[in-house]
């Protein structure tokens, strides 16, 4: 396993770990998804380099193109779980109430 390997594993390790163990605020969840989706953004980018293809996927930038869906859906609900619960503490959402 090659070093570039390694640290794009590691990234996305330490990204869902992150997610599952600290999970108070809203915005720190938030966070580790943006970094998980952008080591998987790297590893795909450096992909059809490392296999050594001459053809460039799309696939890269409808990714990026998500992830930033994502984090703006991220920030609205952000915005919107704090003025209604007056925090981004994860433990005062109930879901079971709208």
């Amino acid at each position: 396993m090659s070093l570039l390997h390694l640290s794009f594993y590691s990234a996305f390790t330490l990204s869902s770990l992150g997610l599952a163990f600290h999970r108070t605020h809203l915005i720190s969840a938030l966070l580790c998804l943006e970094s998980m989706m952008l080591s998987m953004y790297v590893a795909l980018t450096m992909w059809p380099i490392h296999t050594q293809t001459s053809s460039h996927t799309i696939l890269p930038i409808l990714m990026l193109t998500f992830s930033a869906c994502e984090a703006g859906t991220g920030l609205a609900l952000l915005v919107a779980s704090t003025r209604t619960h007056g925090s981004d503490h994860l433990h005062n959402f109930n879901l079971l109430q709208c």
